[in-house]
């Protein structure tokens, strides 16, 4: 086991994300840096390619490579640091197989023949895609599934999104695998790792479980240092989101030293036996890693933060203590882990009818009204024509003038704006219903409004509505196989699990303190007291709140209640809100059910990822403080 910590630097947020990055920290860091990950896989992703896939198998096309994985990785990125990394060391792990991850081998396999690279053993790691073996693509070949709750771990129809039907074919359908599979392949050698849809920290923490030999039958407190490790693999996955990315005081990482965004460093985490971790970048770049950019990232896209679900184990966040070790350097401590439950949760794709998108920009007096006004127009002609033609009416329609506040619903302030971008989105199961949207948005600008101009888009094409839902399978239906280099595929079994579902009622940890009421308070905005970040899972948006000094929590406990949070988003929240409580960062995380007009693939919404979220309530909510708690810090 070695006792030097493991350096982890991560270059990849998503598929899109800037192909520089992995240059930057292979460049930057040497052979002091221990692994590079990246992660290219959201909901999202994994819709668009399987999507790609079924068009592609319907032309009768079977024998085209590179379309089923992150083709981007090996032309934009492999090929770049290919000799560097072979040179110092440096062992490279990324879910960009995505859908073939032994197709994504053999090409990298390929290129280090090309470039005459020896030495360097490729692995894939695969199994999660259910529905290989499956006959029948629905759920019916399927036992003893459930639907995913995101509040609760025992009840999975709880506020739950919607299945597809029994019989309903399925377009896609992944199980999120654990860390085994890596650490599997790096024992066995491998230097270059591609997997499929793996949990996103799973890419961190199957090489520390590797490193340091990680044993749950021999390993003291195991549980906890996976949790340690999954929360390092959190923090770090979504790249720049923690040195300054997203970051609610944008300013200080915009003007950052070293180029600010422009030189945005990408994040390292230097993992110690012990189970601790120092978060970090590369020295003379953009950013800035602090406890505020930390915790901001600890609060993205989760749920309750008791029970931050994973395959191999449940971490517990809500004792999470960070503190600056240093310039740009942050230490983690305190999180707590337990054995996990028997389900594999799963990312489903189907299809549910089509979608079209039309842009107009409007310029000129009442703008947003005119926005408004043409958007309705539009709708009602064409559903005259639906009438004429016999044709059902839509499923679902949206009309958003953007740039008049639109995200904000009754809470806008903006209704004089001189300029707005119309945005009408249209569902219905016939895409041919759909082209006369297209047909008619553009003869708007001569027979409606004064002040439109075209988007620069073109004519809009109807396109697959795709419909994203999550999923439990028992671990039991699910097998984890990888192979390295030339030998022959393996498989690898999982750890144990929880039975009884225990997990259900978490340890019991202190609450946030109860506000004191002994002096005058004073009315401020949300964002004077707190920082703040939302994400996306399916069709519900988490916001998490985290006090800017632990002085403020209580009286943000008191001021932002589920009661308060519902009200001010019921314009974009249609289920409930639940508020989970992180005195360690000094935090709230509420849970918002059925809020993004059913999801990043399929809503109509503008902001179909709860990316806003967040700072609407940062601007708009207001918190009760007591004046001389304003006046001490105002001092610092």
């Amino acid at each position: 086991m070695t006792e030097k910590p493991i350096r982890i630097g991560c270059y990849s947020a998503f598929w899109g994300d800037s192909t520089a990055a992995a240059t930057q920290l292979v460049q930057h860091e040497g052979k002091n840096l221990d692994y590079l990950v990246a992660d290219y896989l959201a909901e999202i992703t994994m819709g668009i390619l399987a999507a790609r896939r079924q068009r592609r198998l319907m032309q009768g096309d079977h024998a085209k490579k590179g379309f089923d994985f992150i083709h981007e990785f090996i032309t934009l990125v492999l090929v770049k640091i290919l000799p560097d990394i072979a040179k110092n060391g440096t062992r490279v792990i990324t879910n960009a197989g995505a859908l073939d991850p032994i197709g994504c081998k053999q090409e990298i396999e390929k290129l280090l023949k090309k470039m005459n690279i020896q030495g360097v053993k490729v692995a894939a790691v695969l199994g999660d895609d259910v529905l290989a073996d499956k006959e029948e693509p629905t759920l019916n070949s399927f036992k003893n599934v459930h639907p995913f709750s995101s509040i609760s771990s025992v009840d999975h129809q709880r506020d739950s999104d919607r299945l597809p039907a029994k019989d309903e074919p399925i377009v896609s359908l992944n199980a999120y695998l654990g860390a085994h599979g890596v650490a599997a392949a790096l024992k066995d050698g491998a230097q270059i790792i591609v997997t499929g849809r793996v949990v996103d920290s799973a890419l961190v923490v199957g090489p520390l479980m590797y490193e340091y030999g990680w044993k749950e039958d021999t390993t003291t407190n195991y549980y906890d240092l996976l949790a340690s490790a999954s929360l390092a693999g959190h923090i770090i996955e979504c790249g720049c989101h923690t040195t300054g990315g997203n970051f609610t005081d944008w300013q200080l990482a915009a003007q950052s030293p070293y180029g600010g965004y422009s030189n945005m460093g990408y994040p390292i985490v230097e993992f110690n036996a012990s189970g601790t971790f120092i978060v970090t970048k590369p020295e003379k770049t953009g950013g800035l890693v602090t406890p505020a950019t930390v915790s901001e990232q600890i609060l993205y896209e989760i749920l309750d933060p008791a029970l931050y679900l994973l395959p191999d184990v449940i971490l517990d966040m809500r004792q999470v203590k960070l503190s600056q070790s240093g310039n740009n350097r942050v230490l983690v401590t305190g999180a707590k882990g337990i054995q996990p439950t028997p389900f594999l949760k799963c990312s489903g794709i189907f299809l549910d009818g089509w979608k079209i998108s039309a842009e107009l920009v409007i310029g000129g007096i009442d703008a947003k009204k005119k926005a408004q006004a043409v958007g309705e127009a539009i709708i009602q002609r064409v559903r005259n024509m639906y009438k004429q033609m016999g044709m059902d009416d839509f499923r679902n329609v949206n009309i958003e003038p953007i740039g008049g506040e639109t995200l904000f619903g009754p809470h806008s302030r903006v209704n004089d704006t001189r300029e707005v971008l119309l945005r009408l989105t249209a569902h219905h199961d016939d895409p041919k219903a759909l082209g006369l949207v297209a047909m008619e948005t553009i003869p708007s600008a001569t027979c409606m409004a004064p002040g439109i101009t075209g988007s620069g888009a073109g004519r809009p094409k109807p396109i697959p509505n795709l419909v994203h839902f999550p999923l439990l399978i028992p671990k039991s239906q699910v097998t984890t196989r990888y192979v390295v280099g030339t030998d022959a595929i393996k498989t690898i079994g999982w750890g144990s699990w929880d039975n009884q579902a225990s997990y259900g009622k978490p340890r019991a940890v202190a609450a946030i303190p109860t506000a004191s009421l002994s002096e005058p308070l004073v009315k401020v905005r949300l964002i004077d007291v707190a920082y703040g970040r939302s994400g996306d899972k399916g069709d519900v948006c988490n916001i998490g709140i985290i006090a800017r000094d632990e002085r403020f929590l209580p009286y943000i406990k008191r001021s932002i209640t589920e009661e308060v949070v519902s009200d001010y988003m019921k314009h974009l929240c249609k289920g409930s809100v639940t508020r989970f409580e992180l005195p360690g960062p000094h935090a709230m995380n509420f849970v918002l059910t059925h809020s993004l007009n059913g999801g990043g693939l399929s809503s109509l919404v503008v902001d179909r990822q709860g990316k806003t979220y967040a700072q609407l309530c940062l601007s708009g909510l207001y918190v009760e403080v007591p004046a001389s708690v304003i006046a001490s810090e105002a001092k610092l």
